[in-house]
């Protein structure tokens, strides 16, 4: 898939995707302060939230508490939401740096602004995974799709998975876990394999929740295309997604291995070039183990493998040597040449 220019899938490097949320806690300055340090971390993707609270929620929703708040989830997001036009002024500041900016729609008023604001893509949170009607809002429009799918099953987001299929969208699926943080004993690193099998036409990555970067590092290996992460300019700073969010020093170190993680899984099995020199010596030579004389007919206890490899007969080779006849007398650890055996 590509979007705004960056291509993403298993032949690129992947795209790690900073995610701000509501760690800004409402201030438009904070939020252009971590939009700047994410750019000097060599960030490519700044992911915000984009909350119209009166068509996101109802009123229930004021007596709902999340895990990881002491008000309700209605209260959260009131505080934590930007206006339209702060919101409209972080994504022209982001891209102003140099980066891509997308966002999270939580409604399908928030979907159409970001119409509005002409976005490069739209990211789907995991508690919209499995919102059909929001998903075919969100696929009518055309753009670039990235669906978590935390709380979710392979069976559960067929449904889903087939709206941005049916509307030739392109599309990634990242495996996640919703709890803030996720501990090791409920992350599941096979689900990036899991959703690479079942939907062989999505680009997939992995949300990631857990506190530190090996969960996310990891999933490389497994074939994850995208690594998001929850953001902040400082651990210090308070809110509900602080505790698993990475500073601008983690997104560094992220963006650095987990290219070289990529770089690393995809070098086929075999002796490159710059091993040369060290296979010159560390690889063994065929050499006789004993003093033998011209016409001596080799068993295999006449000879051994000893470095260093600078030897014409390598020791792969011993099973050819055995039952050949010497052309002359050789001493104990002489290196062997064909030219001594006919």
């Amino acid at each position: 898939m590509e979007i705004a220019g960056r291509k993403i899938g298993p032949d690129y490097p992947p795209l790690v995707i900073a995610e701000i949320g509501i760690n800004h806690g409402g201030d438009l300055n904070v939020a252009k302060e971590m939009v700047r340090l994410a750019a000097l971390s060599g960030c490519e993707m700044i992911k915000h939230q984009t909350h119209i609270i009166e068509d996101e929620m109802t009123d229930e929703a004021k007596s709902i508490f999340p895990p990881n708040a002491d008000v309700s989830i209605w209260h959260v997001m009131e505080r934590c939401a930007l206006s339209k036009d702060e919101e409209a002024e972080l994504k022209r500041y982001s891209e102003e740096l140099g980066m891509i900016w997308i966002s999270t729609p939580f409604s399908r008023a928030a979907a159409d602004f970001l119409e509005e604001l002409d976005v490069a893509a739209y990211k789907i949170g995991s508690g919209e995974a499995d919102n059909l009607p929001l998903i075919r809002h969100i696929a009518k429009k055309g753009k670039p799709v990235i669906m978590s799918t935390g709380m979710q099953t392979i069976d559960t987001i067929r449904a889903s998975v087939q709206i941005l299929e049916d509307a030739g969208v392109e599309y990634a699926l990242l495996e996640c876990t919703n709890l803030y943080p996720s501990p090791a004993e409920i992350v599941s690193l096979r689900g990036v394999t899991d959703l690479k099998n079942a939907f062989p036409n999505a680009v997939v990555g992995f949300s990631d929740h857990s506190i530190g970067p090996e969960m996310a590092l990891a999933s490389v290996a497994l074939g994850a295309s995208i690594l998001e992460r929850h953001y902040t300019d400082t651990r210090y700073r308070k809110g509900p997604d602080i505790i698993n969010s990475m500073d601008p020093s983690e997104l560094r170190h992220i963006i650095d291995r987990s290219k070289e993680i990529w770089i690393a899984a995809n070098n086929p099995k075999q002796r490159t070039e710059a091993e040369e020199p060290v296979y010159a010596f560390a690889r063994a030579s065929v050499v006789a183990d004993k003093d033998l004389p011209e016409g001596h007919v080799i068993s295999e206890a006449d000879i051994w493998a000893r470095r260093p490899g600078s030897g014409e007969i390598a020791g792969y080779e011993f099973d050819k040597v055995v039952g050949k006849t010497l052309t002359r007398a050789v001493t104990r650890n002489t290196q062997l040449k064909w030219s001594d055996l006919r």
